[in-house]
C-alpha cells in the first residue's frame, strides 16, 4: 500500500487515502509508530472488505500534547502537560476540513490511539461528537484522575473499543501499575451508560505487537459502524413499508 507524506499546518502526516473509502481512520503517531502503519494497514484489509482510507500525524512532544490536564512524572523526569485540546482543535478544525477540501469523505470518522495516544483518543471521544468510534489501544487510563473524570461523563461517541495486555498491570511502576483495573473499571463504565463497548486483552507487556492491536481496534470500530448502518437501513424499510 501506498503512503504519501505531507504537512497539514504544520504537522507530518502521513496519507492512505482509497476513493469511495467508507470509514476515515485518524491516528496521532509517533516516529516508531510511523514505520508500523504500512502493516497496521495490510492487517485491517486483511480482516475488512470495506475500502477505508487512513490518516496519522506525527506527535512531537508526547508527554505534552496527548495529555488533558497537567501531572507530575510517573517515570523519568518529564512531566505531563495539558496539550490535547490543542490537538483535538488541530484535528476538528484543520486536518477534517483540509481532507474534505481535498476530496477525502470524513463524514465516519474513527479516532485510534495507543499508550498515551490511546488515552487521548478516549479522552476526545467524551469531548466531541466528531467521532463515531474510539480505539484505545493500551491506554494510558493509569492517569492522574483519569477514572474519576470518566465517572462523572458519557462518551459522545457511538462505540469504545479498549484493549490491553495481560502483562500491563503487572508493570513495577506501582502507578503504571494500576492499568488492569483501571480499563476494567472504564470498561464497566462504559456499560453502565449504555455505550456500545469491547474490553480486550490481548498475550504479552505494553510494547507488543502494537500495530496489531491498531488493527484490531480499527476493524472492530468498522464492523460496529456497518451494523449500525444496516440496522438503521432496516429500520426505514420497515417505516416504509408501514406508510
Amino acid at each position: 500500500m501506498d503512503f504519501e507524506s505531507d504537512r497539514i499546518s504544520g504537522r507530518v502526516c502521513s496519507l492512505f487515502l482509497q476513493p469511495m473509502a467508507r470509514h476515515l481512520l485518524i491516528q496521532p503517531v509517533d516516529e516508531h509508530d510511523s514505520d508500523y502503519l504500512p502493516e497496521e494497514v495490510r492487517l485491517i484489509e486483511a480482516s475488512s472488505a470495506e475500502p477505508f482510507s487512513l490518516v496519522a500525524f506525527r506527535i512531537e512532544d508526547w508527554n505534552r500534547e496527548l495529555t488533558p490536564w497537567a501531572a507530575p512524572p510517573v517515570f523519568g523526569t518529564v512531566p505531563f502537560g495539558d496539550g490535547a485540546e490543542e490537538t483535538l482543535a488541530f484535528i476538528t478544525g484543520q486536518l477534517l476540513p483540509e481532507l474534505q477540501e481535498r476530496g477525502t469523505d470524513t463524514s465516519r470518522c474513527l479516532l485510534g490511539g495507543y499508550s498515551l495516544a490511546g488515552l487521548f483518543a478516549l479522552w476526545a471521544g467524551y469531548r466531541t461528537d466528531r467521532f463515531d468510534g474510539i480505539a484505545a489501544v493500551s491506554p494510558s487510563v493509569w492517569y492522574p484522575g483519569w477514572t474519576a473524570y470518566a465517572t462523572d461523563r458519557t462518551p459522545l461517541a457511538k462505540a469504545v473499543y479498549l484493549s490491553l495486555g495481560d502483562r500491563e498491570e503487572k508493570a513495577r511502576n506501582p502507578i503504571m501499575a494500576q492499568v488492569g483495573n483501571a480499563i476494567r473499571r472504564q470498561e464497566e463504565l462504559l456499560q453502565l451508560q449504555g455505550v456500545h463497548a469491547k474490553l480486550e486483552w490481548n498475550t504479552g507487556n505494553h510494547f507488543v505487537d502494537s500495530e496489531k492491536r491498531m488493527a484490531k481496534g480499527f476493524s472492530w470500530l468498522m464492523d460496529c459502524d456497518n451494523d449500525n448502518e444496516n440496522v438503521n437501513d432496516n429500520e426505514n424499510e420497515n417505516d416504509n413499508d408501514s406508510n
